[in-house]
C-alpha cells in the first residue's frame, strides 16, 4: 500500500515501486524543474490530453518556484501552488494515497514536488478513447433525436444534463469493484424521485463487495439483484437513448450510469415498462396509441399463439368449422411437438450464426439459409408448412420490443406450455399459465414500492391506461398562467 512521507525522493521511489514504472510502458514519469524546485509528473499515456499537458508544462517551466520560501513545506505550499500557480481548471490537493492511486489509474495526472511533503496535486486533463455519439443500433426511431450513450460515463451524464437544465438534477458518484474501481453514477431529480428509494439504492451500491465489474452494467445488475436462476424474466430495464433516460428521470425514475457501458439502468422497472418504445412519444397521440396497442397484441401473441394452436391440434373437435383451416391436414413424419421444438432450436441457431457472420453477408445468408432449410424440411416430410409459418411469425414478432431478455423469457415460457400440453393436454395449459403467473409474481427486482406487475399490482388505473393509450401532453399550470399573462399584455 502506498504511503507518502515528508521526503520527496522517498515519495518518488515509493510511487515508482507501486506503479512499476519500469515495467509498464504506458505509465509516463516526467521529471522537470519549476525554478529551483524539482517536480515529477505521473500519468497514463492515452488517458490525458497531450495538448493540455504540453501547454501546462510550458507554463510551469516559466514560473520561478512552486511556492515562496516563507511557506512551510507540505500541505501549505501545495495549496498555495494550486491556488496561485496552477492554470488547470480541475486540480486538487490530497494527502490520501488511495485517492492518488485511484485517480491516477482513472486517467488523471499526479504531481509530486520537493516542497509538497506528504501531499500531492491531482490534475484532471483526461480524454478517454471514445466512439462518436450516434444513434443506437438496437433502439432506432423514425422521428426524434439521433444521439445515443457511449462507453464514456462523463459523455453520458453530459447528454442527460443537456436535456434537463434543472438544479434539482443530482448526479451522485461512487466507485464499485475492488480491482476495477468502476465509476458509477446515481442520477435522479431531487423532489421528484422517491427519497427513500434513492437512499436504498445508494446504500445497496455502496455495500457491493466484488473484485470487478468486468461486464459493466450486467455485472452491476447481478450484484443489485440476487436473482433466482430459474426465473428468466428481466429484472432491470436498460436504454441507450438519452431522451428516454431524461424522460424517465422527469417522471421520477432513478438512472444508474456505469462507466464502460453504453446502456444505463432505469429503476424501478416492471414488465410493462419493457413494452414501451421511444417511437410512441415522437408520433401524435392517435398514432402513438395505435402503435402501443399493436405492440401489446403482437408481443403477447408470441407467448400464446403457438401453445393455443398446439392445443387445438391435439383436440381438433374443439375447433369451430369456420376456424378449421388453421389445423394441419398432414402431420409430417415426426410429431408436431417435435417439429415445434426443432424449429425453436433452428431459429436460435440461425440467429447466432447471423451474429457471427460478417455484416455484409449476414442478412443474405440468414434469409437464404432459412428459405432453403424450410423448403427442404417440408419436402422430405420433417416439417409441415403450418409449423414454419406460425414459428416464423413468432420469431419476427418477438422483435416488436427491444429487450432480448424479455424475448427469451417468453420463449422459455412458451416451451413450458408446449411440454405441459404435450403430456397433460388442457390441464397442462392451465398449469403452465399458473407457473408463468407465479414467475411474474415472485420475480425479485430493484423495484422499491412497486411490484413487477405494476400498475396491475398495486392497481393504478391512470398508469394502466397509459400503457395502452398515448395520452396528450398537457402544459403545466404555471406555464399556462404565464402564457395567459403574456397574451393579455399583448
Amino acid at each position: 500500500m502506498l504511503e507518502l512521507c515528508d521526503s520527496y525522493r522517498e515519495n518518488v521511489q515509493r510511487v515508482d515501486r507501486v506503479l512499476r514504472v519500469e515495467e509498464n510502458f504506458d505509465i509516463i514519469k516526467k521529471v522537470m524543474y519549476i525554478g529551483t524546485d524539482e517536480v515529477t509528473f505521473y500519468y497514463i499515456d492515452g488517458f490525458v490530453d497531450n495538448g493540455s499537458m504540453n501547454k501546462l508544462m510550458i507554463y510551469l517551466l516559466s514560473l520561478e518556484n512552486t511556492a515562496p520560501r516563507s511557506l512551510k513545506m507540505g500541505i501549505e505550499s501545495t495549496t498555495y501552488f494550486v491556488e496561485h500557480s496552477m492554470p488547470q481548471v480541475e486540480a486538487e490537493v490530497t494527502q490520501k494515497a488511495s485517492t492518488m492511486l485511484q485517480m491516477l489509474l482513472s486517467g488523471t495526472a499526479l504531481l509530486l514536488g520537493e516542497r509538497f511533503g506528504d501531499s500531492a496535486v491531482i490534475i484532471d486533463a483526461r480524454t478517454y478513447p471514445a466512439r462518436s455519439v450516434e444513434e443506437p443500433e438496437n433502439d432506432r426511431v423514425m422521428l426524434g433525436a439521433r444521439d445515443g450513450f457511449v462507453e464514456t460515463m462523463v459523455f453520458n451524464t453530459a447528454l442527460i444534463r443537456r436535456r434537463i437544465r434543472d438544479t434539482n438534477l443530482t448526479m451522485r458518484h461512487m466507485t464499485v469493484g475492488g480491482q476495477t474501481k468502476t465509476d458509477v453514477v446515481l442520477c435522479y431529480l431531487t423532489g421528484t424521485a422517491d427519497a427513500e428509494y434513492v437512499s436504498y439504492l445508494e446504500k445497496k451500491l455502496r455495500s457491493i463487495q466484488t473484485k470487478s465489474l468486468s461486464l459493466g452494467h450486467q455485472s452491476l445488475a447481478e450484484m443489485l439483484v440476487q436473482q433466482k436462476w430459474y426465473n428468466p424474466f428481466p429484472k432491470i430495464r436498460y436504454t441507450e437513448r438519452p431522451d428516454v433516460a431524461a424522460a424517465q428521470i422527469l417522471e421520477g425514475s432513478v438512472i444508474i450510469v456505469c462507466d464502460n457501458s453504453p446502456e444505463v439502468m432505469v429503476l424501478p422497472s416492471s414488465i410493462f415498462d419493457f413494452l414501451q418504445e421511444t417511437n410512441d412519444f415522437y408520433f401524435p397521440p392517435l398514432t402513438g396509441t395505435y402503435i402501443r396497442i399493436v405492440r401489446q397484441l403482437v408481443f403477447w401473441s408470441t407467448l400464446l399463439w403457438i401453445p393455443i394452436w398446439f392445443l387445438l391440434t391435439k383436440n381438433p373437435e374443439w375447433t369451430p368449422a369456420w376456424l378449421q383451416f388453421v389445423l394441419p391436414q398432414e402431420h409430417g413424419r415426426i410429431s408436431i411437438f417435435a417439429q415445434l421444438l426443432l424449429v425453436e432450436l433452428v431459429i436460435d441457431g440461425l440467429r447466432m450464426a447471423s451474429m457471427n457472420t460478417p455484416s455484409m453477408l449476414s442478412n443474405s445468408l440468414s434469409i437464404v439459409g432459412g428459405l432453403i432449410l424450410g423448403d427442404f424440411a417440408v419436402d422430405i416430410g420433417w416439417l409441415i408448412p403450418e409449423v414454419i409459418l406460425y414459428m416464423a411469425f413468432v420469431s419476427i414478432a418477438s422483435y416488436s420490443q427491444r429487450s432480448y431478455e424479455l424475448g427469451y423469457a417468453f420463449k422459455f415460457m412458451r416451451l413450458i406450455y408446449l411440454f405441459l400440453i404435450q403430456f397433460f393436454n388442457v390441464a397442462g395449459f392451465f398449469a403452465a399459465s399458473g407457473i408463468i403467473l407465479l414467475f411474474l409474481l415472485t420475480n425479485k427486482t430493484v423495484n422499491g414500492k412497486h411490484s413487477y406487475l405494476y400498475p396491475l399490482i398495486p392497481f393504478d388505473a391512470r398508469a394502466l391506461l397509459s400503457i395502452f393509450f398515448r395520452l396528450k401532453k398537457k402544459a403545466d399550470t404555471d406555464t399556462q398562467t404565464a402564457e395567459g399573462r403574456s397574451n393579455s399584455a399583448q
